[in-house]
């Protein structure tokens, strides 16, 4: 189960109605945090939802509206009384650029650990969960970011009798241990089907339509997609600001084979983004509006 909880969809600057860039992301009782704009920290408390658990928080890039709110929320994240370390992922000037802004945080209860993005595409491990940094085209060094919950194939008895298995080791191969045995190494392999679909999230902010955007997104269950313009004659605008229109998110989402969309990051100009929807909608049918607080969960198709 992956549960999604889209904190804040404004761009630029936060508005009394719109907190800005920042998405949660929960499995198995911990939390991946992917941007951290102004407001966060309030997002977070209308909902509900626990400081204590964020163990990653990741970073697209490093302009003001995505990092602003990293100081106070590390702070409320001290005060949560969490004392396990809090892993930062970022492109490069990471350590630097958070070392700056912490000047007025300086006593955390806990360690940060912090994560460069080195290459194009990068892959990490965020408890449960795989997480995939491709870089996309904005006006400094963004990526973007796909969140996975692999499924192992189901228990198949007749195959672990096939590989004379003993029936003591099942429990421990069928939930990912691997045993030595009789001078035999036995993995989960040897006991399990064929992999089963798992649950993706991708999302991107920031950027000019690019292929890593399609290719990393393909087969994702929900995209979470830049829509800074909802008109189409704005396109020269997001072309010098390098920013999306509505409709060109939703060309990616069609290329890409995605679920849904929810369309993100709006210029405070745009203050009804859910009037421009036919734009993507023309293109790509399941486009919905994010909206500050939007929340998902996600779960295993049982008949898989």
């Amino acid at each position: 189960m992956i549960d999604l909880c889209l904190l804040g969809c404004g761009g630029y600057q936060p508005l009394p109605y719109r907190y800005l860039t920042s998405l949660l992301v929960r499995c198995n009782g911990s939390s991946l945090l992917i941007d951290c704009g102004e407001g966060t920290q309030i997002a977070m408390k209308q909902k509900g939802l626990s400081f204590r658990q964020i163990d990653t928080i990741c970073f697209t890039h490093y302009h003001g509206d995505h990092i602003a709110g990293l100081p106070g929320m590390l702070l409320t994240i001290g005060n949560s009384e969490r004392m396990e370390p809090v892993t930062l992922i970022g492109p490069k000037g990471l350590e630097h650029v958070v070392r700056s802004l912490c000047v007025i945080a300086p006593e955390l209860p806990f360690d940060l650990k912090y994560v460069e993005i080195t290459e194009n595409e990068q892959t990490f491990k965020a408890g449960s969960l795989q997480l995939k940094a491709f870089k996309v085209n904005h006006r400094v060094l963004c990526y973007g970011y796909s969140v996975s919950l692999n499924r192992t194939g189901r228990f198949d008895p007749e195959r672990a009798k096939a590989n004379n298995i003993p029936l003591r080791y099942w429990s421990v191969l069928q939930k990912g241990g691997t045993v030595e045995s009789g001078g035999r190494i036995l993995t989960p392999d040897m006991v399990l089907g064929p992999a089963r679909k798992g649950l993706k999230v991708t999302y991107t902010t920031d950027t000019r339509p690019t292929r890593s955007i399609v290719e990393n997104a393909a087969g994702s269950d929900i995209f979470i997609c830049e829509g800074m313009y909802g008109d189409d004659s704005m396109k020269q605008k997001a072309v010098e600001k390098k920013h999306m229109l509505f409709s060109e998110a939703a060309n990616m989402a069609a290329q890409a084979g995605v679920g849904e969309m929810w369309l993100t990051h709006y210029s405070p100009s745009l203050v009804r983004p859910e009037e421009y929807l036919n734009n993507a909608r023309a293109i790509f049918l399941p486009t919905y509006a994010g909206k500050d607080g939007k929340s998902r969960v996600l779960n295993f198709d049982d008949e898989e």
